[in-house]
């Protein structure tokens, strides 16, 4: 098949290419209405609509974890500060890198 597909044309290949795109794309749908259908039967059996699971499932993981206090701040710059959550700011890098301690960046 590929000795096939070297002697082709572009404009053959861009064609073939479309029709595995669509089949591609077909599969994954008819696998996904599979994956639905089965987890409507196990909802059924449970005594549930898969929404109803969904709305609960949605409901409990959208409570939020608050806001944190910040613990620590820009010695150059104290309004601007980091929780110790999430990705390090550039500024509480560059003290570290410069010889500072977390107990020097602490509110």
């Amino acid at each position: 098949m590929i000795d096939q597909l070297a002697s082709m044309d572009l404009n053959e290949l861009k064609a073939i290419k479309k029709q595995v795109d669509k089949a591609i794309d077909s599969f994954e749908t008819r696998r996904k209405k599979s994956a639905l259908e089965a987890l409507e039967a196990v909802a059924k059996e449970q005594g549930f609509t898969l929404s109803e699971l969904l709305d609960a499932a949605s409901s409990t993981s959208q409570k939020s974890r608050g806001t944190a206090a910040q613990k620590f701040a820009n010695p150059h710059n104290p309004d601007e500060t980091w929780s110790g959550r999430g990705r390090k700011p550039g500024w509480f890098i560059e003290a570290i890198d410069a010889g500072k301690s977390l107990d020097d960046l602490s509110i």
